[in-house]
């Protein structure tokens, strides 16, 4: 059996296997330590729709000791897409010779007037579910007489794999091919959220985010640095986790020692899988075919300097200047809570039309529809 001492706020890795990091005696004892560490209240966020689903998925979040906090933000690349984004999408999708190649769960989420891309391909419009860009530019290896559009959703994980499929198109002179980028930074999301929090704080009496509990896979590519504002600027300590039962309650414990010790710093538990600096080759192809643009996002709106555009070089794969595309106006999604779920000021559950009019069978925003998506999550799994 492998050694699972618990020294400090560390866990001793001793032949550790990935099984170990969800040994229940582990993970009792890490939150024992919890209980006996934690001075008064803590607020923590994740922002990644993989810990979203794994801290209600274990149970964690009903096992937490009473006085930590548990919010979800804008960790779900689909929960975060625009209704404007969405929009566009569906006014890409009735264009005559166009097929539309996204990821399944983009699927299902409402645009205009509650449609999705599901039932605009079940009246005809050419809408295809891939597993990958890649499958998307063999799709127009495949269809010569057709422009294949991928629609490009999500963080720093996903957006690499994105830039390389373009350099491929490129290399291979395909000219039927095109991406249509929403991709999304979450760095200057905690810096918005952070300053949100701040003068939440400053002007009342509620308490902002104490502490925020960082992507593991989006930190696979960035690593540590792309952090370090958080400290720096805002005094606010970052944990980067890993997505078991014990990663998510070490990187607990980290937190409570740093506010402790009143050290906020940025701290990579997720050694295993996460350098330090990140995945450099990945950033490289990445910013070779994208850059740094404004962005987006749902319920907290524009974000300067979070998303990605493509650079010039690479435009004849750009759907935006192939089609010239522009986002549309359009209302809010009448009694949907999402945008305030995503920055944490609701719980799932205190949107009105949580588990009544909005269900993942029926779901009315996008955080009903996702996977990753937190009222999802809590929908599956939370206790009444």
């Amino acid at each position: 059996m492998p050694d699972t001492r618990t020294t400090g706020v560390y866990v001793t890795e001793v032949d550790l296997d990935n099984a170990a990091f969800s040994d229940p005696d582990l993970c009792r004892g890490l939150l024992h330590k919890l209980e006996q560490e934690l001075d008064r209240p803590l607020r923590f966020m994740e922002v990644c729709g993989t810990h979203t689903v794994a801290i209600f998925r274990s149970g964690l979040r009903s096992l937490l000791p009473e006085g930590i906090e548990h919010l979800s933000g804008p960790g779900c690349p689909v929960c975060v897409t625009h209704d404007r984004e969405i929009a566009a999408c569906m006014d890409l999708a009735a264009k005559d010779g166009v097929c539309i190649a996204t990821f399944g769960d983009l699927m299902r989420v409402p645009g205009p007037g509650g449609k999705t891309l599901k039932q605009a391909q079940a009246e005809g419009a050419d809408v295809v579910v891939v597993y990958s860009p890649l499958d998307a530019l063999d799709l127009a290896r495949q269809r010569p007489d057709q422009t294949i559009v991928f629609l490009g959703v999500g963080f720093e994980t996903t957006a690499p794999t994105v830039a390389a499929t373009i350099q491929m198109a490129r290399h291979e002179k395909r000219s039927n091919f095109a991406v249509l980028a929403f991709h999304k930074l979450v760095p200057p999301a905690l810096d918005a959220l952070l300053t949100t929090s701040a003068a939440t704080e400053e002007n009342t009496s509620s308490r902002g985010i104490d502490a925020f509990l960082l992507p593991g896979h989006v930190s696979t590519i960035l690593g540590m640095e792309p952090y370090r504002f958080m400290v720096d600027v805002h005094g606010k300590p970052g944990v980067i986790g890993g997505f078991d039962p014990a990663d998510i309650l070490q990187s607990l414990l980290l937190m409570l020692d740093m506010r402790k010790k009143n050290k906020p710093a940025i701290v990579n538990q997720y050694s295993r899988a996460v350098s330090d600096t990140g995945n450099e080759y990945a950033r490289a192809v990445l910013f070779d075919v994208f850059a740094v643009s404004d962005a987006l996002w749902r319920g907290i709106g524009e974000i300067p300097a979070s998303g990605l555009s493509m650079r010039a070089e690479y435009e004849a794969y750009d759907a935006w200047k192939r089609f010239a595309i522009t986002l549309p106006d359009v209302p809010d999604i009448k009694g949907c809570a999402c945008g305030d779920v995503l920055k944490g000021l609701r719980t799932p559950n205190q949107c009105p039309l949580f588990g009544k009019a909005c269900t993942p069978a029926a779901p009315v925003g996008p955080c009903m529809v996702s996977t990753e998506g937190s009222c999802a999550a809590y929908f599956k799994y939370a206790l009444p």
